[in-house]
């Protein structure tokens, strides 16, 4: 017997339901996205103007005007995953040079404070690293303010919301998966630019002026996007400009089909093709999605996280626990770090042994206080089971019955008029899984109806050969199938012993 008990205190279980946010100028866009059985859920929807600006505005104004658009929208859900604004981003891109992989990330540092035309000690920092077609190592920086970030922090706060992640929205839709792709994603006030190639992030961008409004409709200068896209081209490496043969373009449905149309004669005929993408294919994140669901940065980002693919950028701050915020402020660096973890190691060992010790104390003293009503149990059982007649404890013909009617509808579409049930009994020495043979004969209203049966039935853990049914008539419809069920031996005294 092991009496040991295992516990995790530091493994953080991720939730099976989050809510995705955009924040896209003054306009909050937010998804609940769901994880349930292989699929992914749209639960609620809500797309806002916010009166109150997250940057300028009281933090607990602006938290409580986010609640209270979640709550008119019925959302309940509080972890939630954040697209911060492509505007708030600045890039910057450096080629790594041939060194031990030891002094790369010391390098990286070196090259983000010349790359960024601010302190970049007032900026939260991600990076992401690619690798070209002709083995060239490079790496792009993305820097967001600092004070933009735990503002933003203040304000979900606010409106009692947990982040689990910021992220940018551009960067979810087009995964760095190494394919050359140049994306293009359309918005409220600007066109997101990015160019995925070599597994990371190889530009990013906000084309600004590219989208109006004007009597209250939205315009795209097709031909400022073409001139910036060529533009962020020409400033790749010659190996990762040549890679690029895919132009994607996310948005709404009538301004992707515009900017297509407008870009397609400037950039198919050397080579890279243009590519539209209004909504999700039905397996996009391994797995299903609703069909036709629209494209957006916030569901991305959140269906990311639910199926556990990390995003090339994180800019969530790391959270500082209150012994690090004391041990940082009162202790030298080196015994501070010593001294948390040897209190560490030992708060954990003394509270997994004592906790052990608890739970093993307590278990004895109730098999102390139940053990002669055990015995007297045990032994009247074994009576029990020396007179019993021999019979099967398994039920399989009920279970049987069982598994059909929870694969038939509860509406009566599909309806089961005779269920034949051949070879049930086997020999008691006989060890091997029982080929009993089942036929179904039944009535349906709809052939749709008796298709989902059929495919609910067919996943069943028991059956096994379900033949191809054969169809009779056409309203109703007669059916009829077959299979083999695969119940185990479990049968009476035998089991016993």
């Amino acid at each position: 017997m092991k009496n040991v008990i295992k516990i995790n205190f530091l493994k953080r279980k991720m939730p099976s339901t989050l809510l995705g946010l955009s924040l896209d100028g003054s306009r909050l866009e937010g998804v609940v996205l769901r994880r349930a059985n292989g699929s992914l859920h749209v639960n609620q929807r809500m797309s806002v103007a916010l009166s109150l600006d997250p940057l300028t505005a009281e933090p607990e104004l602006v938290g409580r005007e986010i609640l209270n658009h979640l709550q008119a929208a019925g959302i309940r859900t509080r972890h939630c995953v954040v697209a911060l604004p492509l505007k708030w981003a600045l890039a910057s891109h450096t080629q790594i040079p041939k060194l031990p992989e030891a002094d790369i990330p010391g390098f990286l540092e070196i090259e983000a404070e010349r790359g960024f035309p601010t302190d970049v000690a007032t900026l939260q920092v991600a990076t992401s690293r690619l690798v070209s077609a002709s083995g060239e190592q490079h790496a792009t920086f993305v820097g967001i303010p600092r004070s933009h970030v735990e503002r933003l922090e203040q304000v979900l706060r606010g409106a009692k919301l947990k982040a689990v992640s910021f992220s940018l929205g551009i960067t979810a839709l087009q995964p760095a998966d190494g394919q050359g792709v140049l994306v293009l994603a359309v918005s409220e006030q600007h066109v997101g630019l990015l160019v995925s190639t070599g597994g990371g992030v190889a530009a990013l961008r906000a084309v600004e002026g590219a989208m109006e409004t004007e009597g209250g409709e939205r315009l795209m200068h097709a031909d400022l996007i073409a001139r910036e896209v060529r533009i962020t081209m020409g400033q790749l490496p010659a190996d990762l400009r040549d890679s690029i043969k895919l132009i994607r373009i996310f948005g709404p449905r009538d301004l992707v089909q515009q900017l297509a149309a407008e870009i397609r004669p400037r950039f198919e005929p050397g080579g890279i093709r243009v590519e539209l993408v209004s909504t999700y294919p039905p397996n996009e994140f391994g797995k299903t999605l609703p069909p036709e669901t629209p494209v957006s940065g916030a569901l991305s980002l959140a269906a990311r996280q639910l199926t556990g693919r990390s995003d090339p950028f994180e800019f969530l701050p790391p959270r500082v626990s209150a012994w690090q915020r004391v041990t940082s402020k009162y202790a030298p660096d080196k015994l501070r770090k010593v001294a948390a973890v040897a209190l560490l190691a030992v708060l954990v060992v003394t509270g997994v042994f004592g906790y052990q010790g608890w739970q093993l104390s307590r278990l004895k003293s109730e098999w102390a206080g139940m053990k002669e009503e055990v015995e007297a149990l045990r032994k009247t059982d074994a009576q029990i089971a020396k007179y019993r007649p021999w019979f099967d404890r398994s039920f399989p013909t009920l279970r049987i019955l069982k598994e059909i009617t929870a694969a038939f509808p509860e509406n009566g579409v599909v309806v089961a008029s005779r269920v034949e049930i051949r070879d049930l009994n086997m020999p008691q020495d006989y060890r091997g899984p029982r080929p009993t043979k089942v036929n179904c004969l039944g009535t349906a209203r709809s052939a749709t109806a008796l298709s989902a049966a059929r495919s609910r039935l067919e996943t069943n853990s028991i059956v096994d050969q379900l033949t191809q049914p054969i169809f009779r008539g056409a309203n109703p419809i007669q059916f009829q199938w077959s299979f083999q069920a695969r119940l185990g031996n479990t049968g009476g005294q035998y089991a016993d012993k």
